[in-house]
């Protein structure tokens, strides 16, 4: 299985509804090949703000690309589990690709070692149970987000969403100070 780990700052984007894309977040990034993507905390000061730091956010596994003249395609999954702010600890359920990560300060992920894949195994199969993205489904999903994931154009943006309070911001939290 090929699975792509990457590093957030903030909320949003995937959003609730499975759309990976919708604020065109990780542009190019969404268009590389993988089975299944784990969305992780940064343990930086934005990511703290935002309440995820060092914490898994979202799991999707089986992409389905759709390509809208973004800087890549907003990406729906077969399965998809979000765990926003509430999710595992990074650190505790994959100690190796947590070191890797954050000590040598790696945004994304994508060739892993033997432990490294064991670990994100674990993590993916977190995930196996869990239903498609809503905004993949026909009966699925908040109107509004569905229709902001099939917006064409770069209209919306990562960082104009962020800076304008479109996406959600959590309570000040510390990484652990065992960290």
């Amino acid at each position: 299985m090929n699975i792509l780990v990457y590093k957030r700052t903030h909320n949003g984007d995937p959003d609730t509804d499975g759309c990976f894309g919708v604020y065109d977040c990780m542009g190019a990034v969404r268009d590389r090949e993988y089975d299944a993507v784990i969305g992780v905390g940064g343990i930086g000061p934005e990511a703290q703000l935002n309440g995820i730091a060092g914490m898994v956010n979202w799991i999707g596994v089986g992409p389905h690309k759709k390509y809208v003249g973004k800087r890549g395609p907003e990406v729906t999954f077969d399965r998809f589990v979000y765990f926003g702010c509430d999710g595992p600890d990074f650190y505790a359920n994959a100690p190796s690709l947590a070191k890797r990560m954050y000590e040598l300060n790696v945004r994304v992920l994508q060739v892993l070692t033997d432990e490294q894949m064991t670990e994100a195994l674990s993590i993916v199969s977190l995930a196996d149970n869990a239903p498609a993205s809503p905004a993949l489904t026909d009966a699925g999903g908040n109107a509004n987000t569905f229709n902001k994931c099939k917006q064409c154009g770069r209209s919306i943006r990562c960082n104009r969403a962020a800076k304008s309070g479109e996406l959600p911001v959590e309570s000040l939290s510390s990484p652990p100070a065992d960290r």
